[in-house]
């Protein structure tokens, strides 16, 4: 078993949780989440711990399941959020009725529809927020929106994650 399946995974106040045969259902101030539990691992719940077991020997989605436990507590308890940047010059952002409008120095906008469940903000015409309680689809959703312009190595320019460092290159010299 891996080291981090060995490790419990606390349940913070606020969030309830059911196991029923193999599945899981999270239930936080942030809303509500349900998953498969893998057939070679036993999920058990304490009162404000819950612990993965194998079932089988040399199972290696023991670790997997934990982390996707402990990622779904967290999403529900706290949530999770990725920050983007758009750099520059014309490059711009905002949220009309569930889709995202980007001017990202193309001839024509892009527009990024998204479901009910992301909660997607833009504070400033160069910042988008995304939140969400799935650490999986707010990472996903960032990823598409930072692929319709990744940034170039030149200028920098381009959608990137708010903690991104471009590595810069040198222009072509005479």
């Amino acid at each position: 078993m891996s080291r981090i399946a060995k490790q419990p995974v606390e349940i913070p106040n606020g969030v309830e949780i059911n196991i029923k045969d193999n599945l899981i259902s999270f239930k936080g101030p942030k809303g509500e989440m349900s998953m498969d539990v893998h057939s070679t691992v036993n999920v058990n719940k304490d009162d404000k711990t819950i612990n993965v077991e194998v079932k089988e020997k040399n199972s290696a989605m023991a670790g997997t399941m934990r982390a996707l436990i402990y990622n779904n507590v967290i999403g529900v308890s706290q949530g999770y959020e990725k920050k983007l940047n758009l750099v520059g010059v014309g490059y711009k952002a905002e949220v009309k009725n569930n889709q995202l409008h980007l001017a990202l120095g193309f001839s024509h906008p892009v527009v990024y529809e998204y479901e009910k469940a992301i909660d997607i903000k833009t504070p400033t015409p160069t910042e988008i927020i995304i939140s969400g309680i799935s650490k999986q689809r707010v990472g996903q959703i960032a990823a598409e929106i930072r692929a319709f312009r990744p940034p170039e190595p030149y200028k920098g320019k381009g959608v990137k994650y708010s903690d991104e460092n471009i590595i810069r290159k040198e222009a072509k010299k005479k």
